[in-house]
């Protein structure tokens, strides 16, 4: 297993300190065909779910994603991370977050003994820096958005490893594993579509990754805030408008690092991308909250957008899958 540039082909190890390629690439993940991760450090991962819900006339399938360990998928992508990087040897390791993905690393760096530091926007919920600092992590807060965060992460590294849930394809290898469950909840069946809210693109690159390892895609939807949407704008062709503040905090993500491999996932896909407005967010998260299930607001967006994209009805028989990305709790 080693990392490999997407545009030179390069390779470095897994515990090289480069985040990407000399050349300015991303890295990608070479894995030999069956070859297994490594495992050890654990938090009690599970199945989630996969629970029928109905919303008026639609019919959905709703991927408990909300119920792993730290409150939000990107669990799947820590655990992977995580494992491999221990197997490795990498003691100390930093990351920028807008929470979840913080959250998530800094729980499993505490499982593995590693020393972690997350850097967050200075708007980040009290919730969320609760609960990194919890796990021992050191956070530090940085003024004027998500991206400044990335920014300052990458420019006072030292010697950290840059553990990101963006650059490193260890990451996505985690996020996989849900395409896999679905595939067997269903009955050896993939999903008609999946709506997904999608900001840096993690749940969609993983999942598009997964799919195409069980050999047939489902339609993926990416939902966006209609005040940030940089993978609408690029996958409708549409000029860019200004990047505004969002209820839907964890997608406010003006410059997506992997914007090419987000509109190839969809575009292969046969897929779509939509906006949907904070207020229709918001009624999507009270909508759950009445059946019983409390998300961020960041979950409840792609509910409102396969209530959108479904506004004049869906056939019976598509089944639908709308994972919830991260608790109520966070917010």
């Amino acid at each position: 297993m080693y990392f490999y540039c997407e545009a030179c082909k390069k390779e470095y190890p897994l515990n090289t300190h480069s985040y990407k390629c000399e050349c300015g690439g991303m890295f990608r993940l070479h894995k030999d065909p069956h070859e297994e991760g490594a495992k050890g450090i654990s938090l009690g991962e599970f199945v989630t779910p996969l629970l029928p819900y109905q919303a008026g006339k639609l019919d959905f399938l709703l991927k408990m994603e909300h119920l792993l360990p730290t409150g939000s998928f990107k669990d799947r992508g820590a655990y992977s991370l995580i494992n491999e990087l221990h197997n490795v040897g990498i003691k100390k390791i930093a990351l920028d977050s807008s929470g979840n993905a913080g959250a998530s690393v800094a729980a499993y760096a505490a499982a593995a003994g590693m020393d972690c530091t997350v850097y967050v926007p200075d708007d980040i919920s009290q919730e969320k820096v609760k609960q990194i600092e919890a796990y021992g992590a050191k956070i530090i807060k940085v003024a004027n958005g998500r991206m400044k965060a990335c920014a300052a992460v990458k420019q006072n590294l030292g010697d950290a490893y840059y553990a990101s849930h963006v650059y490193n394809p260890l990451f996505f290898e985690g996020i996989k594993s849900m395409a896999h469950e679905l595939y067997e909840q269903l009955g050896h069946h993939v999903p008609d579509y999946i709506f997904m809210p999608v900001g840096n693109g993690t749940m969609l690159i993983g999942l598009f990754l997964g799919f195409m390892e069980i050999g047939r895609l489902p339609h993926f939807v990416a939902v966006q805030s209609s005040k940030c949407a940089p993978l609408y704008e690029a996958f409708h062709e549409v000029p860019a408008s200004p990047k505004r503040a969002t209820i839907a905090e964890a997608i406010r993500i003006t410059q997506p690092k992997r914007l090419k491999e987000m509109l190839q996932a969809v575009k292969d896909s046969g897929g779509d991308v939509i906006t949907v407005q904070d207020k229709d967010i918001l009624k999507a998260q009270k909508e759950l909250a009445h059946h019983g299930i409390y998300v961020e607001m960041t979950s409840a967006a792609a509910l409102a957008g396969a209530e959108q994209f479904f506004e004049n009805g869906k056939p019976d028989n598509y089944k639908v899958v709308i994972p919830l990305t991260g608790n109520g709790l966070k917010r």
